[in-house]
């Protein structure tokens, strides 16, 4: 698995005052992650009360194994594992793993639909997909996760998380086909949401 390339430097000193249970140094370093991991949770869930849980009990779990953390990895990728986790877990608690086999064996093509479209349209058509879908792209395509991985996290078999990729692809692909109708739809979307 592919770290993440965001990182925040927490220094020793800070994590030694929290593992010792200083209030203080714990509220220090909610502050400092609290965005990344509120943010990686909505990317993958697309619900912003889901994703405010997600950073409550992955914070949570965070401060009750604080002492489990010795340093031989950066700390975001650490705590990221623990955000991820506490976001998928909520995806296969939900039930809304859906599968579609008629995607199972579709390749993808080499560049992803997104890599020229307008952030805000991106925003709005990966708010589109189904909370699986979108959750298998994130984690394939902006945290480095191979399909067994994704297959791993989810439960599922490794033909799912490809198809799932080749799904949100082709999906992405269809609603950023920089058509009028594609654009004026997400337009009037997001003036009515």
């Amino acid at each position: 698995m592919n770290p993440s390339t965001f990182a925040i430097d927490v220094p020793e000193s800070l994590l030694q005052r929290a593992q010792s249970g200083e209030l203080r140094a714990f509220e220090q370093i909610y502050r400092l992650f609290e965005r990344p991991v509120y943010n990686l949770a909505l990317r993958l869930l697309n619900d912003a009360d889901a994703a405010r849980e997600i950073l409550h009990d992955a914070m949570l779990k965070l401060f009750q194994r604080l002492d489990q953390f010795r340093g031989d990895s950066p700390f975001w990728g650490w705590l990221r594992q623990i955000a991820l986790n506490e976001a998928l877990m909520r995806l296969r608690k939900d039930k809304r793993l859906e599968f579609d086999a008629s995607y199972d064996e579709l390749e993808t093509e080499a560049a992803p639909p997104w890599v020229h479209a307008d952030g805000l349209l991106l925003e709005q058509a990966l708010g589109r997909l189904p909370a699986t879908t979108r959750s298998v792209l994130w984690l394939y395509h902006v945290e480095g996760y191979s399909h067994p991985e994704i297959a791993d996290a989810l439960g599922k078999s490794v033909s799912f998380s490809k198809s799932q990729v080749a799904r949100g692809t082709a999906r992405l692909r269809g609603l950023l086909d920089g058509s009028t109708e594609s654009v004026t739809c997400l337009i009037a979307n997001s003036r009515t949401n």
